[in-house]
């Protein structure tokens, strides 16, 4: 069946200083005894004079002051300086002179601060690399990480099973089909089929935007398509691409086409037409829908898309046009037991992960459900936790329906504020019931692989 969504970082100087304070001792003055006078003959004799008066004994001087401590010196990586010694005791003067104050070590400068680690990014699908952070103390700030499908770094919670993940409780416009999201500093934007549009700043309450793009003359024309479907966002080449794909349901006479802008808060898209079409003078055993941007660590985008038939399918694209830059078409999962669609590449920890839709969306069984596979390489091969091909109906189950929301998939992922998530949608109560938008937090167990909180 046809349905896609796409897409869319941190002195003390205690300077001690002993100050010794000196004692001025004076010795006291010794009182001369005066002679006693001799006694007359009968007369009074004759008074005795005073002794002289002893002398003041000399002040003793005032020792020197102890010398203040040199500052110590700068500690190595925030080691602090070694202590001042201390000065020699005084000599004394007198009352003896004051002991010279020892000096008094200065404390080390902190040390220089360490690099801060590279910033992880965040985004919707693509294979956007975080900018690394600015060297810390006297720190300069890095510069800022450009949004992304988490590059090498690797976003989001380790799996805990006494905690595990949930899914978030969402309000305000929740009618969405195939979502892509996009993650542009706190906003995260959403685009689905019927190219409709909607914004967050918190990724729980969800307002209607613009709709993005009319159906093109040339994709109606091509394909009879009434409406557009399963868009893509994503960025490259210094614009903002949005891919989308124009078709039928149940046919795979289909087109994918990119409409691109400067700026995604603003300004209007303009169609850049086909990128590529199945079906249409030619005969193929695919389907051009679905579309999904990922960018590899060259800084290459590739395309990847299909809807049933002979399964998903990889190409290359020019990094200026966002037109396909060769003829190559690389096959990279199939399923041949009940369908596959709505393809989604979202590279963490140097590994691509291949997220893929399995079972019937709109129809039948109803039993759409979410696969995931991992590869090396964006070309792959990807394989599934047992081992197997996703070429040979490999992809290990990730999230399946339940009796409140029946066929979830066409899933995408996006990095925000450090965890993952998947987005897709889910039809409510019943396989009568309406698209609705679900997002669940994504955890990553030991091995390495995710863990959804679906449905």
């Amino acid at each position: 069946m046809p349905r896609r969504p796409a897409a869319v970082d941190n002195w003390l100087l205690v300077a001690a200083v002993a100050l010794a304070s000196t004692a001025a001792c004076s010795s006291s003055g010794v009182i001369g005894a005066g002679t006693a006078g001799t006694s007359g003959g009968g007369a009074t004799g004759v008074a005795g004079t005073s002794g002289a008066a002893g002398a003041t004994g000399a002040a003793g001087t005032t020792g020197d002051a102890g010398a203040t401590g040199a500052a110590g010196a700068t500690g190595v990586a925030g080691d602090s300086g070694g202590g001042g010694t201390t000065g020699a005791a005084g000599t004394s003067a007198g009352a003896g002179t004051g002991g010279q104050g020892g000096t008094t070590g200065g404390a080390g400068t902190t040390g220089t601060g360490g690099r801060g680690g590279g910033a992880g990014t965040t985004a919707a699908g693509t294979g956007g690399r975080g900018g690394a952070a600015g060297t810390s103390a006297a720190g300069t700030t890095g510069a800022a990480a450009t949004t992304g499908a988490g590059g090498t770094s690797c976003p989001g919670a380790t799996y805990d099973p006494s905690s595990p993940p949930a899914t978030l409780t969402l309000s305000g416009s929740l009618g969405a089909h195939d979502p892509a999201a996009y993650v542009l500093g706190s906003t995260i934007y959403l685009a689905a089929t019927g190219l409709i549009a909607k914004t967050s700043t918190n990724l729980t309450s969800w307002q209607n935007a613009p709709s993005p793009l009319a159906l093109p003359d040339w994709a109606k024309t091509a394909t009879g398509a009434s409406n557009l479907w399963a868009p893509d966002i994503s960025y490259f080449g210094g614009v903002y691409h949005l891919y989308y794909a124009a078709s039928t349901f149940g046919k795979n006479v289909s087109c994918i086409g990119q409409a691109t802008r400067a700026a995604l808060d603003s300004g209007s898209w303009a169609d850049q037409g086909m990128v590529l079409c199945s079906n249409i003078g030619e005969t193929d055993n695919w389907n051009a829908i679905d579309p999904n941007v990922v960018i590899d660590d060259a800084g290459t985008p590739w395309l990847e898309f299909g809807s049933f038939w002979s399964g998903l399918k990889l190409v290359k694209l020019d990094p200026t046009t966002g037109l396909r830059a060769d003829t190559m078409l690389y096959p990279i999962a199939n399923n041949t037991k009940g369908g596959i669609e709505g393809g989604w590449i979202f590279k963490r920890c140097g590994t691509y992960y291949l997220f893929a839709s399995w079972g019937a969306c709109c129809s039948g069984a109803y039993d759409y459900n979410i696969r995931v596979g991992r590869a090396t390489a964006v070309t792959g091969p990807y394989v599934d936790m047992a081992g197997t091909n996703m070429m040979s109906n490999g992809g290990t189950l990730l999230v399946q329906g339940n009796t409140s929301w029946v066929a979830p998939g066409h899933n995408a992922v996006i990095a925000y504020n450090g965890k993952t998530y998947n987005i897709y949608h889910a039809l409510q109560g019943s396989s009568t019931g309406q698209a609705t938008l679900r997002i669940a937090e994504l955890v990553w167990d030991a091995n390495g692989w995710p863990v959804s909180g679906g449905p």
